[in-house]
């Protein structure tokens, strides 16, 4: 069960401040917990990985769009600002994880942090458990893929690249928004656009094969910046590229219309007609982009432009890893195995 803390560790601490940006203004509440279970398993064909690692629930950067806010509701929480201000932290994320690898039946698949909420949200800054969960992934040389917004996973190259010299590593940063003012009024506490290049730019130069994800594309606000998207992650060192569509299950849409009726009031009409346009007059329709069928003539054309400008700056247009990538690296510790063989 969750439990409340009153004076949670402060991630914006002056030994943190090289990865954060300012704090919130809101009150935050913390739980911490000891979970059943680390390790998500997946099985739409929407989504490029079947296992993943969330050490937390609720996000801190308070993405207007974000389509995990609905599973805050599972524990009694609102998706609203309740997803943003109660984080929930899971205490035991790497004993979780060393656990399940140790299984007979983990066959080393790659596993993504996060599938759900930002596992380098600034919380991380005090509890490590991301950076905890990728030693674990490194003893064992499991692959790894790794999609964050948080400029703080700067403060961990040196362990990717020790992972990536021994196991299968690929770091995606989503950057959606070529402008850092733009992108503060939708994602409001996460790392502004400039400084996840930069952490992309130290990625790449430390050996980390390195990719950015145009997510959300939302026809009307940032479509227009993949040309500079693109450009920016090649001169960053980044070796692929992949995008989205805009997703706005039930309880997300109300957040998303609220904060773009709020900051961009002379454009709320013409993004939402966008948005009409490309999901066939369903501003809540769930499938992913890429494989949005009937988002109309709009849609294929932003694709085009989008293969277009990957083309031009030389990146590959893949998700994260999938099943038809060469065999795994993970490989069990001598103990382990000479266990097995007895």
């Amino acid at each position: 069960m969750a439990r409340p803390i009153n004076n949670p560790p402060n991630p914006w601490s002056s030994t943190h401040v090289e990865w954060l940006e300012e704090p919130p203004a809101a009150t935050l509440s913390i739980f911490e917990e000891e979970a059943r279970s680390i390790l998500s398993e997946n099985d739409s064909p929407d989504i490029p990985f079947r296992f993943s690692v969330n050490p937390y629930r609720g996000c801190l950067h308070a993405c207007a769009y974000c389509y995990a806010r609905p599973s805050h509701q599972y524990l009694g929480f609102g998706a609203g600002t309740d997803f943003d201000r109660k984080i929930v932290v899971k205490m035991n994320a790497p004993e979780l994880l060393r656990k399940e690898m140790g299984r007979r039946s983990w066959a080393g698949e790659t596993i993504v942090f996060s599938g759900n909420t930002d596992c380098y949200q600034p919380l991380e800054a005090s509890y490590e458990l991301t950076r905890r969960c990728l030693q674990v992934c490194l003893d064992h040389k499991n692959p790894v893929g790794i999609i964050t917004k948080g400029a703080l996973v700067r403060r961990d190259v040196a362990l990717l690249a020790e992972l990536a010299k021994h196991a299968r590593l690929h770091v995606n940063l989503s950057i959606a928004f070529a402008s850092d003012e733009l992108a503060r009024k939708v994602e409001p506490y996460a790392n502004r656009p400039s400084n996840r290049f930069e952490a992309m730019r130290r990625l790449a130069d430390a050996g980390v094969s390195t990719g950015i994800m145009v997510a959300p594309v939302i026809p009307g606000l940032n479509d227009a910046d993949i040309p500079e998207l693109l450009a920016r992650a090649r001169d960053a060192g980044a070796r692929c590229a992949s995008m989205t569509l805009l997703r706005l299950p039930a309880e997300v849409l109300p957040v998303f219309e609220e904060r773009i009726a709020e900051h961009f009031p002379d454009r709320a009409r013409k993004i939402r007609n966008g948005i009409l346009e490309m999901k066939g007059g369903q501003m809540n329709k769930a499938r992913f982009g890429e494989r949005f069928e009937g988002a109309g003539a709009r849609w294929e054309a932003i694709r085009a432009l989008f293969r277009l400008h990957c083309q031009k700056h030389g990146l590959r247009g893949e998700e994260m890893p999938s099943e038809t990538e060469p065999p795994t690296t993970f490989q069990r510790p001598e103990k382990q195995r000479r266990l097995f063989e007895l």
